[in-house]
């Protein structure tokens, strides 16, 4: 059991070499001004089924470079999933998708769901649960001084900020929920073909409703087949190909 503890560890140590000199060597290509090779390294990286925001910021970045709208846009929006608040590449972001044709106006969010999305965005689905955590170990040991308190001013000053810190709990427990069911429902993809026509059904005959452009982002609301019914930011849906984008 030992050896294959070593095993596993010595294997692991290998994998995490090679992937940061994959990524060295991609940092170099790139200040270089080789951004092929660059993002040849990058990928190789992503191939071998790591998930990382720098990796897939500085993808984005090479594929910038040589103006390849949808890679770009495409993994500038994968860093934005691991790193929502990150201003690099939210400041990039912009500028790839200024690069996109389609220009798509969203449809105005209620104040309500607006504030709903900002709290989701403090913190992922795992950052919620250990801010509960805290809190719960927060209204515990306030509780318990409650609890073993002999005088009344005290006694009720602990047990008012035990009851606080138990709220704050229970609130973190629902948003991490609310943010994990969030993500759930929302599938997102971005248009790779340089044009995508939009059909009013899934099959070949239905009409054309539009047309959309690499590097649009679309909502992928249901498949059926070898189709996709999309949803655009302002509302209008309709079936197009699965092999005219990639999910994120």
């Amino acid at each position: 059991m030992k050896k294959l503890f070593y095993l596993l560890f010595f294997f692991s140590v290998v994998v995490n070499a090679q992937e940061s000199a994959l990524f060295e060597e991609g940092n170099t290509a790139y200040s270089e001004g080789n951004y092929e090779q660059a993002i040849e390294r990058y990928n190789s990286i992503l191939e071998d089924g790591k998930t990382d925001v720098a990796v897939h910021y500085n993808l984005a970045n090479a594929h910038y470079k040589l103006n390849h709208i949808a890679p770009s846009i495409y993994h500038y929006e994968k860093a934005l999933q691991l790193a929502p608040n990150d201003e690099d590449v939210r400041n990039n972001i912009v500028f790839a998708q200024n690069m996109a044709i389609d220009a798509i106006e969203e449809t105005p969010q209620s104040q309500f769901s607006g504030w709903m999305e900002s709290g989701y965005a403090l913190f992922s689905v795992s950052g919620w649960g250990w801010t509960a955590v805290t809190f719960v170990v927060l209204f515990a040991a306030f509780f318990l001084v409650y609890y073993f308190s002999s005088k009344p001013v005290l006694k009720r000053a602990f047990f008012i900020a035990a009851v606080f810190f138990f709220v704050l709990a229970i609130g973190s427990v629902f948003m991490g929920y609310s943010r994990q069911s969030f993500e759930e429902s929302q599938e997102y993809a971005i248009i790779f073909s340089e044009e995508a026509e939009v059909l009013s059904e899934p099959n070949v005959r239905g009409a054309e409703v539009f047309v959309l452009h690499e590097g649009t982002k679309v909502q992928v609301v249901e498949d059926f087949q070898q189709w996709s019914k999309i949803e655009l930011a302002n509302g209008n849906q309709g079936w197009i190909l699965q092999d005219t984008f990639r999910r994120l």
